[in-house]
């Protein structure tokens, strides 16, 4: 038995309509909405920002940084002033917070200028070691064969070379200039990054986007530079903070020993140098520039101690449960 099926063109299914989540003043508000995940610097920041150690670090960085740029608006007296009437004051004397050396220039003045240099250096050989470590480090990791063994030799005889002896002869040779230093101490600290760099690269090497990207033609420089060395940022992040104190400590070092800076510049290593001679007149002479060079150091550690602790996934993120599971039930709704 046939069904007679009615004439004139067929009804067109209804169009379901929006569903409003409610109503306010007569206007729909709009559907729940979430947020994106947020970035891998966020998340960085977010859990470094957490960690009291590293953001007690870095305010005390920041604090000498800004007291070393500042320096000639925080006190008005020169460094390099000698003046034979007023030395050997002791702290609190009035017009000098921390007294006088044995010349009569002022210790407080004197810290404040020591930290432009001290600081200098150690940010500038931390810089050069990461760029030369970082290139050295992916070129062997990414090419292999001679080019890793060439490379891989360099590194094996820098570091069997004795480091200090290194640097007090150059710089007998070439003088004590800054330039010099900052140069001698970033050739011989650029090793472990090599080594680091190239491990990084050993294993990125092999991942599915490297091969995508030399099949729609990109450069070995061009994967290298844009993708690898972008995957490797948070290491090398982590051994540059730490090589920032590694730097202070060997300038500071090179400098008691008389061959770093020279005078009328100043620096930390510099002033316990000249405090040495004058131990049992007055010993503070000493303390103020080794903790100064105490505090700056276990500074940069805390801080280089912080971002590794950020990197790490098995670290947890400081939120607590019930946020994750609402912000996932969110980002999972709006997926669908």
């Amino acid at each position: 038995m046939k069904v007679p099926y009615p004439s004139g063109p067929s009804p067109e299914p209804p169009v379901p309509k929006p569903a409003e989540s409610s109503v306010t003043g007569g206007k729909a508000e709009p559907a729940l909405s979430s947020k994106k995940p947020p970035g891998p610097w966020r998340m960085l920041w977010s859990k470094f920002s957490h960690n009291p150690y590293a953001m007690t670090g870095l305010g005390v960085l920041l604090f000498f940084i800004i007291a070393a740029v500042l320096a000639p608006l925080i006190s008005r007296h020169d460094p390099a002033k000698i003046d034979l009437l007023y030395a050997n004051l002791p702290a609190g004397s009035p017009g000098h917070l921390l007294g006088t050396d044995e010349l009569g220039r002022d210790i407080f003045t004197r810290l404040l200028y020591s930290a432009r240099i001290s600081l200098l250096i150690g940010f500038s050989v931390a810089l050069a070691s990461v760029v030369i470590g970082s290139v050295i480090g992916a070129l062997s990791g990414y090419f292999g064969g001679w080019v890793d063994t060439v490379c891989m030799r360099i590194v094996d005889v820098m570091n069997s070379v004795p480091t200090l002896f290194l640097n007090i002869l150059v710089l007998a040779i070439f003088g004590s200039e800054i330039r010099y230093m900052i140069m001698i101490l970033a050739l011989t600290s650029w090793m472990s990054i090599a080594r680091l760099v190239r491990g990084n690269f050993l294993q990125l090497r092999e991942m599915q986007y490297v091969e995508a990207a030399r099949a729609i033609g990109v450069s070995d420089m061009g994967i290298i530079f844009r993708h690898l060395l972008r995957n490797s940022s948070f290491p090398i992040i982590v051994n540059a903070t730490l090589m920032v104190g590694t730097a202070i400590l060997s300038e500071s070092a090179l400098s008691y020993l008389g061959l770093g800076i020279q005078a009328p510049a100043t620096s930390w290593g510099l002033m316990l140098s000249n405090a040495q001679e004058f131990m049992l007149i007055d010993k503070m002479q000493a303390v103020y520039p080794g903790l100064c060079i105490l505090i700056v150091v276990l500074a940069v550690n805390f801080i280089g101690d912080g971002i590794r602790d950020a990197l790490d996934p098995r670290q947890n993120i400081s939120k607590s449960r019930r946020r994750l599971t609402k912000w996932r039930k969110n980002y999972s709704k709006s997926a669908n």
